[in-house]
């Protein structure tokens, strides 16, 4: 099981990992997802590797009750090279989770996406280039805003 790392503290990074920050940090609140984890996974790596990019995949399991915690354990085993895994120990709301998220990956630049494939993660293919220039955004009411450094576009840190 990955370690339970509190959230003022930075994620430990395998050592093969650690060289240089990703291009490309996958941001994927979890709740409840036990149903959907194995058809994510299998679909996001493959996708995540022909992109031919460094890439990091940050799962924040915002206090599953079903086997999420054990299946992102059994994620993070398989491939901890580009895994890291948060755990909160309660509910926090998916906000929280993504915000994160965002405080613990690496990449330069940042893509968030739901864990149930609402987002098909073949189509993360089509992001880096959208990215390129991106200062706003657009929310489903229409209402347009200023992009937290990092959630869209380069990181600026």
């Amino acid at each position: 099981m990955p370690e339970v790392i509190p959230l003022n503290k930075p994620l430990p990074v395998p050592a093969a990992a650690a060289d240089a920050a990703p291009v490309l940090s996958i941001v994927i609140p979890v709740y409840n997802e036990e149903a959907g984890l194995a058809a994510l996974h299998a679909r996001l790596y493959p996708a995540l590797d022909a992109l031919n990019v460094s890439y990091e995949v940050v799962f924040i399991d915002d206090g599953s009750r079903d086997r999420s915690k054990a299946l992102l354990a059994e994620q993070f085993e398989q491939r901890p090279d580009v895994t890291r895994v948060i755990l909160f120990d309660g509910n926090f709301g998916q906000h929280h989770a993504i915000l994160a998220g965002f405080a613990h990956c690496r990449g330069e630049r940042i893509v968030t996406m739901d864990a149930d494939l609402q987002n098909p993660p073949e189509d993360i293919r089509l992001l880096p280039e959208a990215m390129d220039g991106v200062t706003t955004a657009s929310g489903p009411s229409g209402e347009s805003g200023r992009i937290p450094p990092g959630a869209a576009g380069r990181r600026t840190r």
